[in-house]
């Protein structure tokens, strides 16, 4: 790194240049971040966050079928790799004629992969409600859907929060893999600039950078989100 400074400050015109390819290689990396990275990673969480309800409820039902289908889901996302499965939905599908575009496959992959892991802390955070929220529901003649709603799930958010949010902000930066499935998110758009210019530790490092202050903000959200909802404990 010392030797990779010097050269830069030992030769003006190399730092001239670098300058210009820092600038020049901002605004496609903001692109990038704003038209896919963002929106794929909002997208996808919700979903996922849909998928993990009622994959955590399928979890705790008394319906044998559905607690064996939920494992099942579960079981195989968590159980392989996730650049793996954005392959098979992208590559593989369209051996057996089913042609997905590259943005619907990354959504795909990335809700299946949050749907799996956020059900686990959905799951975790009903059971976490003292059995006495469920009987005390029961006793002003509350429906098990009703207590659900109106009781157990208001309590499950405020305890999921903290863990769910660290996962919207792993999904940040599990978009990267989208790349490779051509999406033109902001680790895409380093990967072209660098093939250009070859000036691979600078990009890169603009784009972590970027990664970076979108995290710092979303943990900053999350940190705003968490003491409201401690008001109302």
């Amino acid at each position: 790194m010392k030797m990779y400074l010097n050269s830069i400050f030992a030769d003006p015109e190399r730092t001239a240049r670098l300058v210009d390819i820092a600038k020049t290689s901002l605004w496609p990396l903001l692109e990038g971040a704003i038209m896919n990275t963002i929106p794929l990673t909002i997208i996808s969480f919700i979903i996922g966050l849909i998928l993990a309800v009622l994959t955590a409820l399928a979890r705790i039902s008394h319906v044998k079928f559905l607690q064996i289908i939920a494992r099942i889901y579960v079981s195989a996302i968590r159980g392989t790799p996730l650049l793996v499965q954005l392959f098979i939905i992208f590559y593989g599908l369209p051996n057996i004629g089913v042609t997905i575009d590259p943005f619907i496959s990354a959504v795909i992959g990335f809700s299946l992969s949050v749907g799996a892991y956020a059900s686990e802390i959905i799951r975790a955070a009903i059971l976490s409600i003292p059995k006495g929220q469920w009987e005390a529901g029961y006793s002003i003649g509350m429906s098990y859907t009703q207590a659900l709603k109106r009781i157990i799930l208001p309590q499950a958010a405020r305890v999921s929060l903290p863990p769910l949010s660290n996962s919207f902000i792993s999904l940040v930066k599990d978009t990267s893999l989208a790349s490779v499935v051509l999406v033109t998110e902001m680790f895409r758009r380093a990967q072209e600039i660098t093939a250009a210019n070859y000036e691979f530790l600078l990009v890169y490092s603009e784009a972590a950078l970027i990664y970076w202050v979108i995290c710092f903000f979303l943990s900053v959200l999350q940190g705003f989100m968490e003491r409201r909802l401690d008001r109302y404990v």
